[in-house]
């Protein structure tokens, strides 16, 4: 069906609410996790409990970030850019990239302004500052999204569930090599989740007046894999934050094993929920962004 104008403006305003719901997570992740005791206290309880098991993952876990660097990124994005233009889709490849370089210039100047104050609950890296958000998850996740949105509808699915599972792993990489604590991560992905949708605006006031959109492009089982996987993910998250709130007493160096198994996986699994949340946010109204038809 053709898009009218009163579709594009709803679409335009559920755009606009998915960014202010990620910025409003961003915030909230940022205050919490930076100027709470018990943010800090949690964080660095996760951080602690990457030490379980660490031996057994520590070869996946530097493939993994070894793979995630300025010239693979500068490689990913010449490639997806690319995708887009032999498709025809100028304005397309040209969103993608200003997805990319947006949220990962972004993200590190966030990490070059935030402050996290000392509040000696992490006295081995106090010296070393702010690390929120991680550059490494935002490379990851921004690749991961900007690649859904140049690929053809038939491989957007597959694309968005194994996009998001790879910037998931990115994320708890960081986590489990002791380079970020989760809040970083999560942080990480929801800038993506900003610049997705402001991308998403400007290829919905660049659509052609004769372009078609169909309803059953819409990736519905995608959107309930990734839409109540990362939901419940976060629930269990919440709960494990919940739980891990009543030791806050003890310092993160005196805990005991199962406490910080509980801290490190209860943080994992909110990594996970967060990107896929995030996934879920942009492949809801990719059918309508980037029509089959484009007119």
């Amino acid at each position: 069906m053709r898009v009218r104008g009163g579709t594009k403006a709803w679409t335009a305003v559920w755009l606009l609410l998915l960014v202010a719901i990620q910025a409003a997570g961003f915030y909230l992740v940022w205050r919490y996790s930076l100027h709470t005791v018990t943010g800090q206290w949690l964080d660095t309880a996760a951080l602690a409990g990457n030490q379980i098991g660490q031996e057994q993952i520590q070869e996946p876990v530097s493939r993994i970030l070894n793979a995630v660097s300025v010239l693979s990124l500068l490689a990913a994005t010449l490639v997806i850019g690319f995708i887009a233009l032999i498709r025809g889709r100028v304005a397309l490849a040209i969103t993608a990239i200003l997805l990319i370089g947006g949220a990962n210039v972004t993200t590190q100047l966030l990490k070059f302004f935030l402050i996290r104050p000392d509040f000696g609950i992490d006295p081995e890296r106090s010296g070393a500052g702010n690390s929120l958000p991680s550059g490494h998850a935002a490379v990851a996740a921004s690749v991961a999204v900007a690649l859904v949105l140049v690929l053809p509808r038939k491989g957007r699915a597959l694309a968005a569930l194994l996009g998001a599972g790879y910037a998931a792993a990115a994320g708890v990489a960081t986590l489990s090599a002791g380079w970020h604590r989760p809040s970083d991560a999560v942080a990480a992905f929801l800038v993506v989740g900003i610049w997705a949708g402001i991308a998403g605006l400007l290829l919905l006031f660049t659509q052609r007046a004769q372009a078609q959109v169909e309803p059953a492009e819409a990736h519905r089982v995608s959107l309930v894999i990734l839409g109540v996987g990362g939901l419940l993910l976060c629930l269990a998250t919440g709960a494990a934050l919940a739980w891990l709130a009543g030791q806050t007493a003890i310092p993160p160096d005196e805990l005991r094993a199962r406490t910080l198994f509980i801290a490190y996986a209860g943080s994992a699994a909110g990594i996970t929920g967060a990107m896929a949340l995030v996934m879920t946010s942009v492949l809801v109204t990719l059918h309508r962004l980037v029509p089959s038809q484009k007119g």
